[in-house]
């Protein structure tokens, strides 16, 4: 329900005009930022990944920009490739492997914007991709680097993969499959010599999909490939700045593995919360006195954690 209630339930967020940057994260390939700036940009800026089929105009991507510009920070909404109406840009597909994109998008307002530091925050497969980014950092990163939140992080694919093919789940399977097979038939009439649309018939699953069209086109040899490759639990152990991970214990299809589970846990850089009942990306709670807080509490313990680095 309070899946289904984040998806439907309409929020008001008004945010100030942000400024459109197009991002290269390698050679050719761009990608679309909506960056919100203080008026005096050397403010720590919280930098938004969202997650699958999602874009910077997600509602959890605005309730932090809002949460974060009133707390006096920048905040940077990243797209992922081709996301945000960018398809049409470069023949290459997103997938939940490429942390690198996210650190090139750090990287550019380090040198261009000089900001004195910046905090990673992920949803979902964006949850993934910063957390799998800190790890390969490790004790190596960026001094401008100061922390990493992600909210209900993939960071076990194959699982999570397999879950959305559960009876129950079928509906949000449905959903992203349809999402997927509308993006990929645009990138196949985008660019009909790099994409061949007939690839997708007889998929049914989102493994399917990921076996024949995304471990295809990404350099992987098939799905178990990608899904082992791109899981951030492969360094999550390495993380070595504050983190925090928040995960609700009745997410319909994230699934926390009990290996992946102990790896959190036993980095102390890692504060881990787990609720009860969240869904996936919603976490709604009792509203208080504040005029902008709806109820998303988890993007409020988001923006809380990144304030202490200031």
């Amino acid at each position: 329900m309070q899946t289904l209630a984040a998806f439907f339930l309409s929020r008001r967020i008004d945010l100030p005009a942000a400024e459109h940057r197009l991002i290269e994260v390698e050679p050719g390939v761009p990608v679309l930022c909506h960056c919100h700036w203080q008026k005096d940009r050397k403010a720590l800026t919280l930098i938004v990944v969202h997650g699958l089929e999602g874009s910077s105009d997600s509602q959890y991507m605005m309730g932090i920009a809002r949460g974060g510009l009133a707390a006096g920070m920048n905040v940077v909404r990243m797209n992922q490739r081709n996301c945000g109406g960018m398809d049409q840009c470069a023949p290459t597909l997103y997938n939940s492997g490429r942390s690198a994109d996210v650190a090139a998008v750090a990287r550019n307002l380090v040198e261009h914007d000089g900001i004195p530091g910046f905090v990673l925050i992920g949803f979902s497969m964006g949850g993934n991709l910063v957390l799998k980014l800190a790890g390969e950092w490790g004790n190596d990163g960026p001094p401008e680097f100061r922390g990493v939140a992600a909210v209900c992080p993939a960071v076990n694919l194959a699982a999570s993969a397999d879950a959305l093919h559960e009876p129950a789940n079928r509906i949000y399977e449905y959903y992203f499959l349809l999402q997927l097979f509308r993006r990929f038939r645009r990138k196949a009439r985008l660019f009909p010599t790099d994409f061949d649309a007939s690839r997708l018939r007889g998929i049914k699953t989102l493994r399917e999909f990921d076996e024949r069209i995304t471990a295809h086109y990404c350099g992987f040899t098939g799905a178990d490939d990608y899904y082992a490759q791109a899981a951030a639990t492969n360094v999550i152990d390495r993380i070595a700045r504050p983190t925090l991970v928040i995960h609700a214990a009745n997410d319909p299809f994230i699934r926390l593995l009990p290996e992946a589970r102990e790896k959190i846990l036993s980095n102390r850089n890692i504060t881990y919360v787990e609720a009860e009942d969240g869904g996936h990306c919603a976490f709604f709670g009792e509203r208080d006195g504040d005029a902008a807080y709806d109820g998303r509490w988890a993007e409020r313990e988001v923006v809380a954690f990144a304030n202490q680095f200031r």
